[in-house]
């Protein structure tokens, strides 16, 4: 079992509930196929990093997941997917240097929140 943690504003940690674990690593698993496929385009060797946190992210959350929610768990990976991309196609393609940077340290501090939860 894995339990995810929240810390308060007085620096108490508490665990997530189950269905906010559930939506955490969807969320995590959407960013990653983004990062990933981002990365086929501009740093093949790094994708393949990536792809080994998704697929620990992957299974994490079918081991968190209710059969029942699919479809809504499918949505919140979806979202967060086309979400990180935007980040990368603006940090990428933007003309404008300081939103570029911007969205890559956004994209990237996304990305180290999900690869966070894995042990190396």
């Amino acid at each position: 079992m894995f339990v995810l943690f929240s810390l308060t504003d007085e620096g108490v940690s508490h665990p997530l509930p189950a269905q906010e674990q559930t939506q955490v690593f969807a969320i995590c698993a959407g960013r990653l196929s983004a990062v990933m496929e981002h990365q086929w385009m501009f740093d093949g060797a790094a994708s393949e990093r990536t792809q080994r946190e998704r697929a620990a992210l992957i299974a994490l959350l079918e081991a968190s997941m209710p059969l029942d929610r699919g479809r809504e768990i499918l949505r919140w990976r979806i979202d967060a997917k086309i979400a990180q991309a935007a980040l990368l196609s603006r940090a990428t393609f933007n003309s404008d240097p300081v939103d570029a940077r911007h969205a890559a340290r956004l994209a990237e501090q996304r990305r180290a929140e999900c690869t966070g939860f894995l042990l190396s």
